[in-house]
């Protein structure tokens, strides 16, 4: 699979989200996530806020679904959604009825194996049940209490048990993403806010500074 810069709009207002996709699209960014944060917010209306504004952009809805599978992906998918986000610790049961909804919808399955105790048992059941891709994704609390975690830990033993696309999240400065393709992860996120050198970048920040981290970001996966 050819490398795919996705931008996660871990923010909590429409307004901000669209003015961070807007620098992220115009840099050359290729997908577009309406995070967790953004969703708990501001629900479906900032899936269908993107949509309008990006018709022809795939855009991932970050739901972390754990339950009520088919319903969750439904309403992500009518709101214009091209990919929803189930969870590899759901039952099987939740996994199946994304799966079967995400067909009926037209739209792909991302399974995050955050949480799970064997990830690599985890990525497997996952693919097994039909899901498109994997995230390798080593989460915001858990990082908290033991910063030596990270997405590489199990990354290499991941890639060779599944044959889907991997995506790998979860503290990584914009550096190490950009060389997630050549470890085996060529979807390729970054989160905004960015934090850099300890300083944040949000919307209200330097715009143009803003475009030229993406349009870097860009250069640098897109020649692997």
């Amino acid at each position: 699979m050819e490398p795919v810069i996705q931008i996660s709009l871990d923010l909590t207002n429409i307004h901000e989200a669209l003015e961070m996709a807007e620098i992220a699209v115009e840099a050359g960014v290729d997908w577009i996530e309406a995070g967790t944060p953004l969703l708990l917010a501001e629900g479906l209306h900032a899936v269908t806020a993107l949509r309008r504004k990006y018709p022809n952009h795939p855009i991932i809805a970050d739901l972390k679904t754990m339950d009520g599978g088919y319903l969750e992906t439904e309403m992500m998918a009518k709101a214009g959604a091209t990919h929803v986000v189930v969870m590899g610790v759901a039952h099987p049961a939740t996994i199946r009825a994304v799966v079967r909804a995400a067909k009926d919808y037209n739209v792909k399955v991302m399974g995050d194996i955050l949480a799970a105790r064997d990830k690599v048992a985890c990525a497997k059941l996952l693919e097994a049940n039909g899901v498109d891709y994997i995230i390798v994704h080593t989460g915001f609390d858990e990082r908290g209490e033991k910063p030596e975690r990270t997405p590489f830990d199990q990354l290499e033993e991941i890639a060779k048990a599944v044959s889907l696309p991997i995506q790998a999240v979860g503290g990584l400065s914009i550096e190490q993403a950009a060389h997630m393709p050549k470890c085996g992860a060529p979807l390729v996120v970054v989160g905004a806010p960015l934090i850099i050198d300890k300083q944040e970048f949000s919307p209200s920040s330097n715009k143009e500074e803003l475009k030229v981290i993406f349009k870097n970001l860009v250069e640098q996966v897109k020649k692997q």
